[in-house]
């Protein structure tokens, strides 16, 4: 058992560097109408591509049809998966299920999947890049690595 208390601080502190960025996003930009910190430079990461997040974040990219609420925000939908992210983790630690452990790895496998169409809108359609975005994918992309390490090492536990 103290592989899996080694590993759940990991997977938990992830989502929640993920959602408070996330967060941050939906509470400054979309309700108060102001730019994150950090959002105020104007440099070129890369030839062509800025750090934008106005045009990130204001884009028709920026958003996701929802049945009933319309168009929401991407972060208020990474807010949410953060959220399952935790819950997952925490289902996984309390039961040690093979059903938790093939939720757990779908749900984040979905998060990676989606990463590479984000990375090109940002880099290849508008040209710029937003700090916080960059700071949820690289939390996506490490909690996925340390969850399939994590399975690997936990499978002869997992009932």
């Amino acid at each position: 058992m103290w592989v899996v208390n080694v590993w759940l601080p990991l997977l938990v502190a992830f989502s929640l560097g993920g959602l408070a960025a996330s967060l941050l996003v939906v509470y400054l930009f979309y309700v108060l109408g102001t730019l994150p910190p950090g959002c105020y430079a104007d440099l070129e990461v890369l030839p062509g591509v800025t750090m934008d997040c106005v045009r990130v974040l204001a884009s028709e990219y920026a958003y996701v049809p929802v049945p009933v609420l319309g168009r929401v925000p991407l972060d208020v939908a990474a807010a949410v998966w953060f959220v399952v992210n935790i819950g997952a983790a925490l289902w996984l630690y309390k039961t040690l299920s093979r059903g938790a452990a093939r939720f757990v790895f779908w749900w984040r496998l979905l998060g990676l999947a989606i990463l590479p169409y984000l990375l090109y809108l940002e880099f290849a359609v508008l040209k710029a890049v937003c700090i916080y975005c960059t700071v949820m994918h690289v939390f996506i992309l490490a909690d996925f690595v340390v969850i399939s390490i994590f399975l690997r090492k936990m499978a002869p536990l997992i009932r």
